[in-house]
């Protein structure tokens, strides 16, 4: 994967009939999920569908059980017969995810945190050679910890991700559901939302969510207009000090104008 994944869509383990569907549904990545979405007496069988599917040559990554239950030890079992599957370990701390790496060497590892523990854990967690990303789980993050994913009281904990994440190397981290998936603009401005607080993408729980959050780490008509604008003064000015809609531009200025000019014609041009 050339650049990281800004959707990544949920699917039940054990409903392998929606997973061809959940791949053609335009998100950059699809989970299979052995954890939340299915219950205890179906968890062996949808280990047994999603290592099926992926043997046959499906793509995906799996959310497996945590190390603290009675199908964790399964769950890696099958993912180390599975090479080219991604992994995403819930509940991620310092310690569970190092024996998880230690597991699966090799294979792609996103860190689900999810609790405060984990939290506490964060720039240790982060800079675990071979972890590929960290994901917020900030449902089960607001159960957990007691602060409610709602306004701005949950700003602190993601910017202090995005600067970890930032810190160590990785990949702009990944922000959590939204519950919302009726409501197009509700969706837009969540996704948006996480996209300013410094993620690289959104988790999702429905198809419907997909495009609005891949829409939203595109530039807008506006962006880009503004964009142009910079360079064209930039070019014009031979590289000296000017200005534009009445602001001085500088190097980091060029820089973003730049950025937001690559990122609209790869989007053009996929």
């Amino acid at each position: 994967m050339n650049r990281p994944s800004r959707s990544l869509l949920f699917v039940p383990g054990d409903r392998p009939e929606r997973y061809d569907r959940a791949v053609a549904s335009g998100a950059h990545e699809v989970i299979l999920d052995l954890e939340d979405a299915v219950a205890p007496a179906a968890k062996d069988a949808a280990r047994a569908e999603a290592a099926k599917w992926l043997a046959n040559g499906g793509q995906a990554c799996v959310r497996i059980n945590p190390p603290d239950t009675p199908w964790h030890e399964d769950d890696l079992a099958a993912l180390r017969a599975l090479p080219r599957a991604a992994v995403m370990l819930p509940k991620a701390n310092a310690g569970t995810l190092a024996q998880a790496l230690a597991a699966l060497p090799g294979q792609r590892i996103i860190a689900l945190l999810e609790t405060v523990d984990g939290y506490m854990d964060l720039p240790a967690l982060a800079r675990l050679p071979g972890l590929a990303r960290i994901a917020f789980g900030s449902v089960d993050f607001a159960m957990d910890s007691g602060i409610a994913d709602q306004d701005d009281a949950m700003t602190p904990v993601r910017t202090a991700i995005a600067l970890a994440s930032r810190h160590a190397g990785l990949p702009a981290p990944i922000d959590g559901v939204s519950l919302e998936f009726n409501d197009p603009d509700t969706m837009r401005a969540d996704a948006v939302r996480s996209r300013c607080l410094g993620f690289g993408g959104k988790l999702c729980i429905h198809p419907r969510q997909v495009a609005q959050v891949n829409a939203a780490w595109l530039p807008t008509e506006a962006e880009q207009s503004w964009a142009r604008r910079v360079l064209e003064a930039f070019e014009a000015s031979g590289g000296a000090a000017t200005a534009v809609d009445g602001k001085m531009i500088d190097k980091p200025v060029v820089e973003q104008a730049r950025g937001i000019v690559a990122q609209a014609g790869s989007a053009a041009m996929a």
